[in-house]
């Protein structure tokens, strides 16, 4: 299946790192979030990607197209200075770059790659911020099996709320960190058919109008899902996965497994 990956988002809570480069490219260890999101699909035999660009696009083309497989994998140097690796990496990886526009929303990006994934009955969609090590098969054998038109994983948040208690006018009586155990939200990991586009009007956020519309006809499911999941929207987010990974304690890196 081919997977969608929108990575055209200016990342503005990422400020350190967004005014320099795409947030798709800060590193998670030496890697970028976004080479770990797509490991993680390679792991399950998805190689075919079509990255959604946007917001500094140079930075991901240049990477992929000066990528060095020698960086990640084993390899013999030779006599005469020749390279023998000893396993890849990307080597059968399909990457589709398009340019989607530097403020186009996400179902705006989705509609503008869709003759790239004419023909795919099913394909697979994400944000290129997140990491989870959940089972993909799962929801792909959901939306396969029923007449839902789109599927996604829904997580609890990773992040504790500072709930306020107020009175009847403005003074605070009590303040406490809390996690609500009932939130369920959308941790992304989309599997789309192509009638997704019969939904999706220009300029339109996914998971808004063309959601609401699916869930009117009965063809949104969502998976619940309480493992591992973290996203990366603060620095204090990049901070956990990169110690994660320093640590030897990356539960996304199901390749490793």
């Amino acid at each position: 299946m081919k997977v969608v990956l929108f990575c055209g988002g200016l990342g503005m809570r990422l400020r350190d790192y967004s005014d320099k480069i795409p947030k798709p490219m800060v590193e998670v260890g030496y890697r970028p979030i976004l080479w770990h999101v797509m490991k993680y699909y390679a792991a399950y035999g998805h190689t075919d990607f079509i990255l959604c660009l946007g917001y500094k696009a140079d930075f991901i083309k240049d990477y992929f197209v000066n990528y060095d497989e020698y960086m990640s994998n084993d390899f013999v140097l030779q006599k005469g200075g020749g390279m023998k690796l000893l396993n890849t990496d990307i080597h059968d990886w399909n990457i589709t770059f398009c340019d989607t526009g530097i403020s186009a929303c996400i179902g705006e990006r989705l509609r503008r790659v869709k003759e790239y994934v004419k023909g795919e009955e099913v394909f697979l969609a994400n944000y290129s911020d997140n990491l989870t090590d959940f089972p993909l098969p799962k929801i792909v054998e959901a939306v396969s099996s029923s007449d839902a038109v789109a599927g996604f994983v829904a997580v609890k948040p990773p992040h504790s709320f500072h709930v306020v208690d107020i009175d009847g006018g403005s003074q605070v009586r009590e303040l406490r960190e809390t996690k609500n155990s009932d939130l369920w939200v959308n941790g992304g990991y989309f599997v789309l058919r192509q009638e997704i586009f019969d939904y999706l009007n220009k300029d339109e956020e996914l998971v808004m109008e063309p959601f609401s519309r699916l869930i009117k006809n009965d063809k949104l499911i969502a998976m619940k899902y309480e493992g591992f999941w973290q996203n990366m929207d603060t620095f204090k987010d990049r901070t956990v996965l990169h110690e994660m990974h320093t640590e030897g304690h990356a539960p996304w890196q199901i390749w490793n497994i």
